[in-house]
């Protein structure tokens, strides 16, 4: 019996989660900005989602798009809610050994989504001011679709075998994670096991995704640039680059805490845990806070949509 137990005890049968380290006894009041963050998310990605699908005036490509981000954002926040408050809110900082994988799969391929989202928005950017006669010939709704589709298989399919090779991985008893969900880039400090092939298919995941669709946004951004010079004077050209400003903000608000958080995990082993934890959770909840506020002000085909469904909803009250 007592090799049974042994091995038993390689695999760890729940995970702790760190809230904040050093503010546990401050949770309660740290989850209101959490429970005011994730209201915004719901609410105005909720909403973008609810409008597009009901106004046919925005059944345009952009717009497509513009829900698929809203979709992925959602995925991302979902994720995370339940560990996150069941922290802040009830104290509950066990997670299962299998409940943590899958949050960790489900969370990484909706955030590798959401590059892949933002990179066919750029390119429907450029679509749009360098051929918008034939706009919607080239982005048809089966092209769009199998577009989301492409994206969708591409992020689930490099994920799948991170949390089937740390399933396979010994523990050792070590279960503290630092942070209130279950990252990658956290578990795999934890196995006493060898984890360089975990490391480097990580790697090669953000290597693959991220790094290509960036270059590939900053191409199209450069040859969007090209041609509103080559043909817009003036107003026109300022007009044009206007409609990039809320994808733009987007990318922004996406890769900086991205970049920012993988240099702190590869090179700042030494940085305050406070610090690590900050830029874990900038990179998971600002792009779902602040894309749909920035697209609801920027974009006035949107925000009218909005004034007009909530005049409805007065005119019935």
């Amino acid at each position: 019996m007592r090799p049974f137990n042994i091995s038993m005890e390689f695999t760890p049968a729940t995970f702790t989660l760190v809230g904040i380290p050093g503010l546990e006894a401050e949770h309660i009041w740290i989850a209101v900005p959490f429970c005011l963050m994730y209201s915004i998310i719901f609410l105005g990605n909720g909403m973008i989602l609810h409008i597009i699908r009901t106004d046919s005036a925005l059944h345009q490509p952009m717009y497509f798009f513009l829900a698929m981000l809203a979709f992925v954002e959602l995925g991302v926040s979902i994720s995370t809610l339940p560990t996150v408050l069941g922290i802040f809110l009830l104290g509950i900082t066990k997670v299962s050994f299998d409940g943590c994988l899958l949050q960790m799969f489900s969370m990484h391929s909706f955030t590798l989504m959401e590059s892949g989202v933002l990179l066919a928005m750029s390119v429907d950017r450029f679509v749009a001011i360098y051929s918008p006669l034939r706009y919607t010939t080239i982005l048809t709704i089966p092209r769009i679709m199998g577009m989301g589709a492409a994206i969708a298989l591409r992020s689930v399919m490099l994920m799948l075998p991170l949390p089937i090779l740390l399933k396979r991985l010994p523990f050792c008893g070590h279960n503290v994670l630092t942070h209130s969900y279950c990252l990658h880039s956290d578990l795999i400090k934890l196995p006493c096991g060898d984890t360089r092939l975990n490391s480097i298919l990580g790697l090669f995941v953000i290597t693959f995704t991220s790094g290509p669709d960036s270059l590939l946004i900053m191409v199209s951004y450069v040859l969007i640039l090209h041609t509103v010079l080559r043909i817009a004077f003036g107003t026109g050209r300022w007009r044009a680059l206007s409609t990039c400003v809320s994808h733009i903000c987007a990318v922004l608000v996406y890769y900086v805490p991205l970049v920012s958080l993988s240099l702190l995990h590869r090179f700042g082993r030494h940085s305050p845990p406070l610090l690590k934890t900050v830029m874990a959770n900038a990179y998971l909840f600002f792009p779902p806070v602040i894309n749909p506020v920035v697209y609801s002000i920027k974009t006035k085909e949107i925000r009218s949509s909005i004034v007009r469904a909530l005049s409805r909803r007065r005119n019935r009250v």
